[in-house]
């Protein structure tokens, strides 16, 4: 049912060196436990906001046992880096993409899917159901790691540098960036373009120096990160919405007291109200820049041929992987609840 994977640790750099010396994460002046997170993004956006939110709540009820540090921009290393860095210990949390857990199990394959959600309410509804997301978080426990909660990602969506993509025709021959997940490579195939994988931070002169056509992400991504001074055309085709996944070493995780392990629940509520009010905001004030400082044009070309391509996926995922079928079938039910709208339009996804 599920591929785990253990990984040699590389040496990523003196961020890294600092972790391994320091072993236990204890103070040798104090009692005090560091708890150290990392992920990929910069200060400013709604994921570092919701992390230092978090972190504010823990220091502020339990301070006198644990200091948080929140580690942004890749400083621990690429997202690959922090997971494996999370399965050992030397760090206790990071956030990773669903796209890169699914190399640790083939469980998360499922949110990876395109057009698994019939708008943003039944995405919402569905990550905030346990029953589907449970047995899914859990399913990396013998690797050394476990989800504690998932991030909103919102809607990733292609933009190009020379043309809009109206149609799935438009992305024959196209090398389009897509992140390291083969389901992400069998999309594009089926879509008629060509999957080209690589890290994030490498996309901005692979656009420019045209090594690739376009990208898929959102608005965020677009804006903070300058694709947008090169690709001209953001379309919103929505065919993922995938969420980013907070994850936590497993014995840190299983050697907390209960009581606060209740504080840490409690932390990680404030944290996720947090990051999707800002995220929301992001979104916006990305979608702001894009048009009018950068001169991208927004174009909304119809769904249904996208989605009609990419539904053999669903079915294939389901006969290889039979006992994720429940799963499936609950989230078709928050489908079914929640009737897409214009307004699911406007929301985006991260940067991964």
């Amino acid at each position: 049912m599920k591929r785990l994977h253990k990984w040699n640790i590389p040496a990523i750099g003196a961020g890294v060196i600092v972790l391994t010396l320091a072993g236990t994460g204890m103070r040798s002046e104090a009692a005090e436990r560091i708890v150290r997170i990392g992920h990929n993004q910069s200060t400013d956006h709604p994921t570092n906001i919701a992390l230092t939110a978090f972190k504010e709540y823990i220091e502020e009820k339990l301070g006198d046992k644990y200091e948080v540090q929140v580690y942004p921009s890749e400083f621990l290393g690429s997202q690959t880096d922090m997971v494996q860095l999370t399965q050992t210990g030397a760090i206790d949390f990071c956030v990773a993409s669903n796209a890169i857990l699914e190399t640790f199990s083939e469980d998360y394959t499922l949110f990876n899917l395109p057009y698994l959600f019939s708008s943003g309410e039944a995405y919402h509804a569905s990550m905030d159901d346990p029953e589907i997301t449970g047995p899914i978080f859990e399913s990396t426990q013998k690797a050394g790691f476990k989800a504690v909660t998932w991030i909103d990602a919102g809607t990733r969506n292609f933009y190009t540098v020379d043309k809009p993509i109206e149609s799935p025709a438009d992305l024959k021959g196209m090398k389009i960036r897509v992140q390291q997940s083969p389901t992400n490579v069998t999309m594009m195939k089926l879509l008629g373009g060509s999957a080209t994988p690589m890290g994030f931070g490498e996309v901005y002169t692979a656009l420019q120096s045209k090594i690739i056509d376009g990208a898929e992400n959102n608005e965020v991504a677009l804006t903070a990160n300058g694709h947008g001074d090169v690709c001209k055309y953001y379309s919103y085709d929505m065919h993922q919405m995938i969420p980013d996944i907070l994850i936590g070493n497993c014995k840190f995780l299983d050697q907390l007291p209960e009581e606060d392990w209740a504080v840490y629940q409690e932390g990680i509520k404030i944290m996720n109200q947090v990051q999707r009010t800002e995220w929301v905001k992001a979104v916006e004030a990305a979608k702001e820049k894009a048009a009018k400082e950068m001169g991208v044009k927004f174009n909304y070309p119809d769904t249904a041929p996208f989605q009609k391509i990419c539904a053999p996926m669903h079915q294939a995922l389901i006969s290889q992987h039979p006992e994720l079928a429940p799963i499936y079938d609950k989230i078709q039910v928050h489908n079914m609840e929640n009737v897409a709208s214009e307004s699911s339009k406007s929301k985006g996804g991260k940067a991964q």
